[in-house]
């Protein structure tokens, strides 16, 4: 089977590769099982300096990696740049980091001396998406390499080409030989790999059905998964909100990446009392949106990755608007070449239209009004998704109140929802479990082990206990 790289903004195919035999994944997965037995035992300061080879790699390199990012999957040129700094500063944070985060925590006990240390579990799997062919991939890898894994990536079959470039990187640094590989395989083949006795634990970024399937074999394998799925995140605008801020934020938070991501906004929820004027400024930001070749540096919104997206988000508004949903601009695929759609806000959306209660992975965001922040609330918890949400108002105690009343991973008040290395980062319900990033997602892919040492206590010497 062919895997294909085609450029959205043109359809023009880029390149072909021959998907990865069993014999080639068997050679992966032994190669990696050899590198771990040295890797992991490597201290922090080799790990850091390699990591921090990796940083200058991706910004030595940085304009070659931003074209290969735009060319295959069609994001401006500009976002392809931020994305791999992102991802140079991930690995600097680690680098950085490690260390202290992993360091022994004394615990008293019964014992003479008992602590807590952190031990790498092995060979991860990681099954990434498109939409951020870099920074995916490097939230995963920087952390888990610190702490001692080594990683095979399983990349989405429409960016091979970001694919073997990440390989690349850490090879350029100075990885040892099977440190992070990348296979070039389907999902399902990266589905069966997770039994294998020489993968530790899996994981994933990708769609709630892909999560469920992953979470199912790793189950049935008794190994540890990390899920970051879909979103609906909602972006509520309350009556005290600097309304002029929130609607120019508002335009980033749903159309950066031309609107494909987890944790963009999706649902606009505002109160009524100022949902006209913060309709009417949010229209005017979105007519303003260039839409057009990616690798123009005056594009702001290019093509989505693939025909079938265009295909499902066309479906999406019109079921809405059958229902009684109203497009204010936008609500059409663009004539053209390339995988365009126009970007779009829908108003009059209700709970029950499929705008609002399916993910939207597109240039589209859908209006709801509530009646005030108690049902702003209640729309915004209306949801089987729980990744992030944007909360705005101007009293930030009352912010802080209502940040507790939504059910997400992470709430941003007065600000756009957006991942960062020092904070973790992961959803709940059906946006998945466990976190990257932060000291909580470099937990994730170690042994939490107890050491406890002899010989016991004297009872005089022991804890009383009451």
């Amino acid at each position: 089977m062919a895997i294909q790289s085609v450029n959205p903004a043109t359809e023009e195919v880029l390149a072909n590769f021959e998907e990865h035999s069993g014999q080639v994944i068997n050679e992966v997965l032994d190669r990696g099982v050899q590198s771990l037995r040295q890797w992991r035992l490597r201290p922090f300061s080799h790990r850091a300096e390699l990591m921090l080879r990796a940083a200058h790699q991706l910004r030595k390199d940085a304009g070659r990696l931003a074209e290969l990012i735009t060319l295959e999957m069609g994001k401006p040129l500009s976002q392809s740049r931020a994305e791999v700094e992102k991802c140079a500063w991930c690995c600097e944070y680690f680098a950085e980091n490690a260390e202290a985060f992993l360091a022994d925590i004394a615990k008293p006990s019964s014992a003479s001396e008992s602590y807590v240390a952190f031990d790498p579990l092995g060979v991860v799997l990681a099954i990434m998406p498109w939409n951020f062919p870099f920074w995916q991939v490097f939230r995963f890898a920087a952390p888990a390499l610190m702490a001692g894994n080594v990683g095979v990536l399983k990349h989405a079959s429409n960016v091979p080409q970001c694919a073997l470039a990440i390989e690349q990187v850490f090879r350029q640094a100075g990885f040892p030989e099977g440190a992070f590989q990348t296979l070039l395989i389907p999902g399902n083949k990266a589905q069966g790999l997770i039994g294998d006795s020489r993968i530790a634990a899996v994981t994933l970024t990708g769609s709630e059905e892909a999560g469920a399937r992953v979470a199912e074999a790793s189950g049935r394998a008794l190994k540890p998964a990390v899920l970051e799925l879909g979103g609906s995140d909602p972006f509520i605008v309350l009556e005290d909100a600097d309304i002029e801020a929130a609607a120019r934020v508002a335009i980033d938070a749903r159309f950066q990446n031309a609107g494909q991501s987890c944790i963009a906004a999706k649902r606009f929820i505002v109160v009524e009392s100022v949902a006209d004027e913060f309709e009417e400024r949010f229209r005017n930001g979105i007519e303003k949106l260039v839409v057009g070749d990616p690798m123009d540096a005056s594009c702001k919104v290019g093509p989505l990755a693939k025909g079938d997206l265009v295909d499902t988000l066309e479906q999406q508004l019109q079921r809405s608007v059958a229902a009684g949903a109203t497009v204010v601009t936008g609500g059409r695929r663009l004539d053209r070449r390339g995988y365009y759609h126009a970007p779009t806000l829908i108003s009059n959306v209700k709970p029950g239209m499929e705008v609002f209660t399916e993910e939207t992975f597109g240039p589209a965001a859908a209006l709801v009004k509530a009646a005030n922040a108690d049902e702003a609330i209640e729309f915004a918890n209306d949801s089987r998704f729980g990744l992030g949400a944007s909360l705005w108002t101007r009293s930030i105690d009352r912010g802080k109140a209502l940040a507790r009343a939504i059910e997400s991973g992470s709430v941003f008040i007065n600000g756009m929802v957006a991942s960062d290395p020092r904070l973790p980062f992961g959803g709940v319900k059906r946006s998945g479990y466990g976190r990257e990033l932060s000291d909580f997602g470099i937990r994730e892919f170690v042994n939490v082990k107890t050491v406890w040492i002899g010989p016991a206590q004297s009872p005089a010497s022991a804890p009383r206990r009451e």
